[in-house]
This record gives C-alpha cells, structure tokens and sequence, in this order.
C-alpha cells in the first residue's frame, strides 16, 4: 500500500493574505514569491478578475519538513468549533512549571500578532499544560 508523503492543510477565511501571514509568523513558514513577472502579489492581484482577486494565499516550511498550509477566502464567517485543529508543539520536553512558562511566553509572543488566548489548561495527575488559542478569524489551535 502506497503511503501518504506530503500533506497540505486548508484553512476556509475572509482574508487569505492576512491569516496567511499571521501562520507565517506563528510557524517560521514563508509565503510564496509572486508569480514570474509580478514585483509583488498585490501587482498580480490587479491583473485577476475583481471578485478573484485576494481569493487564497498559501505559505510553507523553508525546510521542506513540514506541511504546505492553503488559505482560501470563503463567504459565510466560521460559526462552530473547528473539528479539526492545529497544535502548536512550544513545550516539547518540558514539565511542569518551566512548561508553564514556556507556554505563556509563547501565547504573549502570539497575542502580539493578532492571537486570542481562551484558556489555560494547568497540569493535573493526567495532563501537561496546554492553552486554547485563536487565530486573527477565529480558528482554534492549541499551543501544548
């Protein structure tokens, strides 16, 4: 059976562009170079229809490591818990109270760029710290 070698994930905004570049910043990723002969993607933007212009933006891993990330305007705003979410890994192989830390230095980091902080999830006998996150739209993601 053959397996899966790339994986891009597909996020449904009002603004593509914007929520792209807040990932960017989130993950270290890197939007794409205009297209062959535009300076800018604002330039090649006015070259498209009105009603397509702005429609998606995409970003990826300068390392080739992790999954392409694929922005798409759509028209009806998010009404629902995502059924599926991103977990932003910024205590891999901490505990505890230095987890903690870690954790809320990120979410601070975050909140700066447009990031809302809904909950923190403290430690228990069966759990590590996490907190509950939302993009600049809304989009839940975990920061653990």
């Amino acid at each position: 059976m053959p397996s899966v070698k790339q994986v891009q994930i597909t996020f449904d905004c009002a603004e593509p562009e914007r929520v792209a570049r807040f990932w960017c910043e989130v993950l270290g990723y890197v939007a794409p170079s205009p297209p062959e002969g535009f300076s800018s993607w604002a330039d090649f933007n006015l070259t498209l229809p009105p009603e397509s212009r702005g429609s998606w933006f995409a970003c990826s891993d300068p390392t080739g490591v992790g999954p392409w990330l694929y922005f798409q305007r759509v028209p009806e705003g998010k009404v629902a818990k995502n059924r599926v979410h991103i977990d932003v890994r910024a205590g891999v192989g901490l505990a505890g109270a230095e987890r903690l830390a870690a954790l809320k230095a990120e979410s601070a980091r975050l909140v700066a760029l447009g990031a809302v902080e809904t909950q923190v999830l403290v430690s228990d006998d069966q759990n590590e710290s996490c907190i509950n996150m939302q993009d600049v739209e809304g989009n839940e993601f975990c920061l653990d």
